[in-house]
């Protein structure tokens, strides 16, 4: 028996193949940012801290000649959504109904990929984590103001990557608000932006809720590295005679190790705001 208890759980193979299967349908979209960076793992739960090879030295004062070095690491930090599911529903699942409630299940799952995708592009301090955007020496142009003009930072961004000798191809993501805008958009004469910032990138333009504004990454890896040690997966915590309480879980480090290798550019503040009073106008 693992960590997570699965087997105490008053739960049929059949409910935990539908709970299994709808924590895979809703992270696979969602987990954009571990898309674009290469992944490790996972390296088992009791994987503590990806190695940095680096030292710090330190002071042996009780034997003279004999220096000490401290290697460094990075301890990897663990997240959990807690959640709910009503017993009788997971019942009527096993009698055959096709729609059980498994709404707390999702938002459990979007929450894990926001909650990533911040801590890999825009760092996490307190676990001394340095995201993509704050580790990267550049200093990106903002998103333009009107979404006819996005491709202009964006083909910035990667000339701008060209010049410092990083290669594509390159991918884009965008935060939930700016994708919207992206693929609701068409520029003038019908061609598609999303087509357009596609031939810019010679990659993919990839959702990725988490992220403010948007990001510019190289593709040909080995430039930042997420460290998985438990992957995401579904645990139990307790039950009554109503309700089974259940997480999802995981562990992981990430670190930039090529911090030149992406430019972020941050949201127009403005153009958002005119952008969501014309929704809001032709509602």
């Amino acid at each position: 028996m693992n960590h997570l208890l699965r087997r105490l759980a008053p739960l049929t193979d059949a409910n935990w193949k539908l709970i299994d299967d709808e924590v895979a349908a809703r992270l696979t979209p969602a987990l954009a940012a571990r898309r674009v960076v290469d992944f490790s793992g996972p390296l088992d739960w009791t994987h503590s801290a990806t190695n940095l090879g680096r030292t710090r030295p330190l002071k042996f004062a009780d034997v003279d000649g004999v220096g000490a070095l401290q290697r460094r690491v990075l301890p990897l930090v663990e997240l959990r959504a807690d959640f709910a599911l009503s017993l009788g529903e997971l019942r009527d699942h096993d009698r055959g109904a096709l729609d059980p409630d498994l709404d707390q299940l999702d938002a459990a799952a979007y929450r894990m990929a926001v909650a990533e995708n911040a801590a890999v592009v825009h760092g996490w301090r307190e676990a001394a984590i340095t995201g993509i955007s704050e580790a990267s020496p550049h200093e990106g142009a903002p998103l333009a103001a009107t979404i006819d003009a996005y491709p202009g930072p964006v083909a910035q961004a990667a000339e701008l990557l060209l010049r410092r000798g990083i290669s594509g191809p390159y991918a884009l993501l965008l935060g939930p608000d700016e994708y919207t805008r992206v693929i609701e958009s068409a520029e003038h004469g019908g061609y598609l932006l999303l087509d357009h910032l596609g031939k810019i990138l010679d990659g993919p333009i990839v959702w990725c809720p988490g992220v403010n504004g948007a990001l510019v990454v190289s593709l040909r890896g080995g430039d930042y590295l997420f460290e998985s040690g438990q992957d995401l997966a579904v645990g139990y915590e307790r039950h009554d005679s109503d309700t089974v309480h259940l997480y999802i879980e995981e562990s992981f480090s990430f670190v930039a190790a090529t911090p030149e290798a992406a430019v972020w550019l941050r949201p127009d503040e403005t153009g958002a705001q005119r952008s969501a009073k014309s929704r809001r106008r032709a509602s």
